[in-house]
């Protein structure tokens, strides 16, 4: 790729919609974003507006090629990362979707999950999928507006709808409706992919009695999708790339080996460990799934899911407003030696990895007379950590039992890689470095995701050889080395922990 021309990333978030563009060197030149209002139609309901996903995409496209003073020539491939499970459904031949986009983070499935769980089906969705039966993943949201908006069944099982996470609405309205399709990674996280045979399952789809005319094709996360529709650029662009955002974000961080381990801190807080082409099954709740698939062979992963991080402090902001913005956090933090006993369990959408307790409700434990806005605030923080520690807890006793690890010496939990917005936060990443006891890494570019998504464009249309190439890339901005008393840390834990098992409805 010449110096004249760039790569598209199309990063659509749970809370925005941004566009970046990269060179060949892995470089944002130009950006653009647009905030993504929640919609809560009730308690753990959560919608977005897919029109309005739609729209603020091709908005901030068009602005970073205009800011950028790049034309639609000049762009080699775009690639698409993604909110992951959030589903919509949408008429073929309108492109108009029969209701607003359910969120990964929405709940209203819980009842459903848990009658799987009473059947014992939860088994047989496990060994398929590597997922743990919950909300959280697209299977029983497509079925809930199958069999609550009128008329949609019976359009489904006619043919006249589409199924798509926002990938795969993203592509079909890129292309003008040419392409119905997604990549593995997405699909791994429906509920309805066999993550072994990398294919739809029949069997899964009779269960959740979802017509298999309704999903979308499954592509390589570098493949050609298609070219984006004559009247949105000047010229057609090739979509090139393709995965859900943390899976992106893992190629953004080139963790290609196995035993190497991410953690993106956004609206939510995800820790990816690569097993390489081994599907762990995880003894300790984690969930299995496809870290990315290139040239027909899969990479898998262990992942532990947190549904709440960043959205923590966008509820202490628009919720109780006692910040005005996020950054605020970081000063408030550092004027306290501690948050004196206060404790917040952010279960505002149940509680993720490991616990899977979708009933579970948040709390701010500890309150005394003495506690202020710096205390809770912290204490937002603080959860992050703590459940980050969960996670890696979790995945360590799961990869010393997996003989992959535990015979070649490959695992290496010492070092973690951090990247997404809260990852800008240095007392934050401090804080998490001492209760993980384990150095943590961030990069010089902490938007990875976008640029991981940018990095599978380039590696089919040729302008990264090979992983190897994109590893190379890789530069570490800042380190965080644990500094913290053991004596302190378990105390920490350990409160936490209590405090996990007061919000608690399932053990």
């Amino acid at each position: 790729m010449s110096k004249d021309h760039y790569i598209l990333a199309l990063d659509q978030g749970t809370t925005s919609s941004r566009a970046i563009l990269f060179d060949g060197d892995g470089v944002a030149r130009a950006s653009a974003q647009r905030e993504l209002p929640q919609i809560f139609p009730g308690p753990g309901l959560v919608e977005h507006d897919a029109r309005r996903i739609w729209r603020d995409t091709l908005a901030t496209a068009q602005a970073a090629l205009a800011d950028g003073g790049v034309g639609a020539g000049q762009i080699t491939g775009v690639g698409i990362a993604n909110q992951r499970e959030t589903t919509v459904i949408w008429r073929r031949d309108t492109s108009l979707p029969i209701h607003n986009a359910i969120v990964w983070q929405d709940r209203r499935t819980a009842a459903h999950c848990e009658r799987l769980r009473r059947s014992g089906d939860d088994q047989l969705i496990q060994a398929r999928t590597g997922l743990i039966v919950d909300p959280y993943f697209s299977a029983t949201k497509i079925a809930w507006l199958l069999d609550n908006i009128d008329g949609a069944r019976a359009a489904a099982e006619a043919g006249e709808l589409a199924f798509g996470t926002i990938d795969t609405w993203l592509l079909w309205n890129l292309t003008g409706g040419a392409s119905h399709a997604t990549d593995a990674t997405n699909a791994s996280r429906t509920m309805l992919f066999d993550i072994h045979r990398q294919c739809w399952d029949e069997e899964l789809c009779q269960l959740f009695n979802i017509p298999m005319n309704l999903l979308p094709a499954v592509y390589d996360c570098a493949a050609d999708f298609g070219h984006t529709a004559k009247d949105l650029f000047e010229s057609p662009i090739a979509i090139t790339g393709m995965a859900g955002d943390q899976q992106a974000a893992a190629i953004g961080q080139a963790c290609f080996a196995p035993g190497m381990i991410k953690s993106t801190y956004g609206t939510g807080c995800f820790v990816m460990l690569n097993t390489g082409a081994q599907a762990v099954t995880s003894q300790n709740r984690m969930l299995t799934t496809v870290a990315y698939r290139l040239g027909d062979q899969t990479t898998y992963a262990l992942e532990g899911s947190i549904f709440v991080a960043g959205a923590a402090l966008q509820w202490l902001r628009d919720g109780l407003q006692l910040i005005d913005a996020a950054p605020e956090s970081e000063a408030l933090a550092k004027s306290l030696d501690s948050t004196s006993g206060v404790i917040m369990v952010p279960a505002f959408t149940g509680l993720g990895a490991p616990y899977w307790d979708a009933e579970a409700k948040g709390a701010i434990l500890g309150l005394t007379r003495d506690s202020g806005i710096a205390q809770i605030v912290r204490a937002g923080l603080e959860a992050v950590c703590f459940q980050s520690r969960d996670l890696l807890l979790a995945m360590h006793a799961d990869a010393l039992s997996t003989t992959a690890f535990a015979d070649s010496g490959k695992l290496s939990l010492d070092v973690l890689r951090v990247d997404g917005g809260m990852a800008e936060n240095d007392w934050l990443m401090q804080f998490l470095s001492d209760i993980l006891d384990v150095a943590v890494d961030r990069p010089v570019t902490t938007e990875t995701t976008a640029l991981g998504a940018a990095y599978l464009a380039g590696l089919q249309t040729g302008v990264f050889a090979s992983l190897d190439a994109i590893t190379a890339q890789w530069r570490k901005q800042s380190s965080f080395v644990p500094n913290m008393a053991v004596e302190t840390r378990d105390r920490l834990y350990t409160a936490w922990q209590q405090a996990v098992a007061r919000v608690r409805t399932v053990p």
